[in-house]
């Protein structure tokens, strides 16, 4: 929203009524939706976002950092986040200390010129485009190795302008994973931190303990989506995802599902959850295998969740299993002269030293070609 004391700033609260400073500088790519819109998904991550409003020549970090420092809604550090065209003036401010740090998406000019000066004494995270001279990428990295302090990402086969929706030359997939880095850098300098763990486990108990298909959708951002790989099964957007959840999901829970731990990485922004996934399947589960009636067979699946964040609510869910390996032991895949294996991946995950490459007809014989 328009700042109501001074138009020519565009300001998103910060979700949790207060929180730290990011001041967006939206370079030369950005249009001023862009750069609205990326205040706003900052401001759900827990941060009063800033950048200019109405008058876009507003760039001044210092005055914008004097800005948000003085409004009641700041508590704690202040960052820059900036783009191609915005990109040194953020790392001369960073430098001059208006800042406690500054995430820069850089491009060729912008390398050329951070070489010549100083390393800010900051933390500073810079995410290039792949079209960056190789000499000058080698140089940057060589001082991020010597500065603890400064962090390069490269993207390659991108240009600059990759990490703004709208742009020439957008890249979605890398714009994603320069957006996740950084919220990790934002967090490590000036938080705000969230329980991830407890929170996922709450949308878990929503979900399998009470079938409650409205807390769950509560525990996510307003637009989530979630997307089951192997099935196309999930949804995108609120409607579509709470319809899923209460017709096809959270009713269909099987009464002896249980879930066996392997692993769980916690990261700032995502958790990736391990485990053995274990259920009879004497009704119907749609998500999982849509359209086959009940077969009574029991099922042991290692299945992988890498979980999204955005502040305290999650954004999307990607879930992997192999399902080549549900279908054998259900009994509508024959395993025979096919790689694939049933219940054998959740013993073998829980056992390494069961027997490996049985697969493989050539392991068992020797090799003449091999040392002895």
């Amino acid at each position: 929203m328009p700042d109501a004391t001074d138009p020519s700033i565009y300001l998103a609260p910060p979700a949790k009524g207060s929180g730290p400073a990011v001041i967006v500088l939206p370079g030369d790519a950005a249009s001023p939706d862009t750069a609205r819109s990326l205040c706003d998904v900052l401001g759900e991550e827990g941060y009063l976002s800033l950048t200019p409003g109405t008058d876009t020549s507003m760039r001044d970090p210092a005055a914008l950092a004097d800005r948000a420092r003085h409004h009641p809604d700041h508590r704690g550090r202040v960052g820059i986040v900036a783009f191609a065209g915005d990109a040194l003036r953020a790392w001369d401010g960073i430098g001059a200390g208006i800042a406690d740090c500054a995430i820069i998406h850089g491009d060729a000019d912008f390398a050329d010129a951070a070489l010549r000066g100083p390393v800010p004494t900051s933390p500073v995270t810079l995410h290039l485009p792949g079209d960056i001279a190789d000499d000058a990428l080698a140089a940057l990295l060589a001082r991020a190795d010597a500065h603890a302090n400064l962090t390069v990402f490269s993207y390659p086969g991108t240009a600059a302008g990759f990490a703004l929706p709208g742009a020439r030359a957008h890249d979605p997939q890398n714009a994603a994973m320069a957006y996740s880095r950084t919220v990790c850098a934002l967090k490590a300098v000036m938080g705000p931190h969230f329980n991830l763990e407890e929170l996922w486990e709450y949308h878990l108990a929503c979900e399998f303990r009470d079938r409650d298909a409205e807390a769950a959708m509560q525990t996510m951002v307003p637009a989530p989506y979630v997307n089951h790989v192997p099935t196309l099964t999930g949804g995108v957007g609120y409607n579509m995802l709470k319809r899923f959840y209460s017709d096809h999901f959270v009713n269909q829970v099987p009464g002896d599902r249980r879930s066996i731990p392997i692993s769980r990485t916690i990261g700032p922004d995502r958790i990736v959850d391990e485990k053995i996934f274990c259920f009879t399947h004497d009704s119907e589960i749609d998500w999982l295998l849509p359209g086959v009636p009940p077969t009574g067979k029991y099922v042991e699946i290692p299945l992988i969740g890498i979980v999204s964040f955005r502040g305290d609510k999650l954004v999307n869910e990607h879930i992997y299993w192999d399902q080549a390996s549900v279908l054998v032991q259900i009994g509508l895949l024959d395993p025979t002269g096919l790689p694939v294996s049933g219940r054998e991946q959740a013993r073998k995950l829980l056992d390494p030293s069961l027997p490996s490459n049985g697969m493989m007809p050539r392991w068992a014989a020797p090799d003449p070609d091999r040392e002895s």
